[in-house]
């Protein structure tokens, strides 16, 4: 029988001042929402994505769209800027949401774009960190910090959620009633980030091979379309994390920040 990754973790990684997912190898994104007068700032990295979004608003409305991005993982994912400008270019505030054309869109810039709106009366900012362990005896550690606290803290073995009592026996896919039956605003945003990033994190154990025919995969994204999937040729730095020798947002973020102040 498989030890448990408890057990594992602690005999090779652990130390008093750490929790579990920090010293174990995995998947990390890290998610920056600055919020000014007028102005909002989404950015986000990970292994395979460094990108960000400017929405600019009167308090009412989107006035502008400005997606950055420095890396993605296929060629034909810059186009996907133009589309997001189409999508939101315009609309109140309060019609940037998920529903609003989302798999025609970049996944990630659209939930920037999301985000951004939401904290569009914010003043000041927040940190999202995921951290998720690779796969050991099938089992992860999903962990989710906002501005350095820990949030939430999931367990997961073969692809069913083990932890905490309350989503044992469900998948990361099976989530949607119970982060909606969430009292807190700010509890069911940050459980769709680590949600959606604990999926994401699952590419780190994948052959490459496996995620580089665009045409065979579904059409969940800008790129995944079928008149674009034929055209998209996998590319871009893959970065880990988890190795230590920079963090998410380091350097880019800061760059990103000057057009902001």
């Amino acid at each position: 029988m498989a030890r448990p990754l408890a057990s594992i973790w602690r005999d090779r990684y652990y130390r008093p001042d750490m929790s579990r997912a920090d010293d174990l190898p995995g998947y990390r994104r890290r998610i920056r929402v600055e919020a000014r007068e007028g102005a909002v700032l989404a950015m986000l990295e990970d292994d395979i994505h460094a990108m960000a979004v400017m929405l600019r608003h009167d308090g009412e409305s989107v006035t502008a769209v400005e997606p950055f991005v420095e890396r993605m993982p296929w060629t034909t994912c810059p186009g996907a800027q133009a589309k997001l400008i189409e999508t939101f270019a315009g609309q109140p505030l309060g019609e940037v949401t998920a529903r609003r054309d989302k798999k025609a869109n970049c996944t990630h810039l659209h939930d920037l774009a999301v985000l951004a709106a939401a904290h569009a009366g914010d003043r000041g900012g927040l940190v999202y960190d995921v951290l998720v362990s690779d796969p050991i005896a099938g089992e992860r550690v999903l962990e989710l910090r906002r501005d350095g606290a820990t949030v939430f803290e999931w367990i997961e073995r073969d692809g069913v959620l083990a932890a905490p009592d309350a989503l044992a026996g469900l998948t990361l896919l099976g989530l949607r009633d119970w982060i909606g039956n969430l009292d807190d605003p700010a509890e069911r945003e940050a459980a769709k980030v680590l949600q959606w990033a604990s999926l994401v994190a699952h590419g780190r154990t994948m052959p490459l091979d496996e995620q580089s025919n665009a045409a065979a995969l579904p059409p969940n994204c800008y790129t995944f379309q079928p008149e674009r999937a034929v055209q998209a040729v996998r590319n871009g730095k893959r970065c880990d994390f988890s190795a230590g020798s920079h963090v998410p947002l380091e350097g880019f973020g800061d760059r990103l920040l000057a057009e902001l102040n």
